[in-house]
């Protein structure tokens, strides 16, 4: 049985904290839902130090605004063994959910070492940095030049 090792993470709050907010180490999740009941897991304390598993995907939730018109945030975290996060995927709006699912699905089939269903380009990957791009061609053993900034 592998051992699991806590690090003590900073839990942040998504939204304003005079809202809604919630923040979920997320393992498992239910594709036949499209709603946050789709993610299964334990919640956790937002806004300040818990402890929990390197490598845990933390589901973090948030609204702001008016109480009749709330303006919704979820960020998807992944727990690194140096007690940081990690942003790997976020989402505005009722749709937060739905828009979140695969990519959840897919951080968890990358950790149980479950292969992944390889996709071809897709216009989400605009918005993520330069810099977040060649991190995860590196990850996958690819060389990148980066002609910005000269690295390799």
């Amino acid at each position: 049985m592998d051992e699991i090792i806590l690090v003590a993470v900073d839990v942040p709050i998504v939204g304003d904290e005079r809202r809604k907010n919630w923040a979920k180490i997320v393992t498992n999740v239910d594709e036949s839902l499209a709603s946050g009941w789709a993610f299964e897991g334990d919640f956790i304390a937002t806004g300040g130090i818990q402890d929990v598993p390197i490598g845990s995907i933390i589901l973090a939730y948030g609204e702001k605004g008016s109480r009749n018109n709330p303006q919704v945030e979820a960020r998807v975290l992944m727990v690194n063994s140096d007690g940081t996060v990690t942003l790997r995927a976020s989402a505005k709006g009722r749709a937060w959910a739905r828009t979140l699912r695969d990519q959840i699905v897919e951080l968890l089939a990358e950790q149980s070492g479950e292969p992944i269903e390889q996709r071809a380009w897709d216009p989400a990957l605009l918005a993520y940095s330069n810099e977040a791009l060649c991190e995860e061609l590196r990850r996958r053993g690819i060389t990148v030049d980066d002609p910005v900034n000269g690295e390799r």
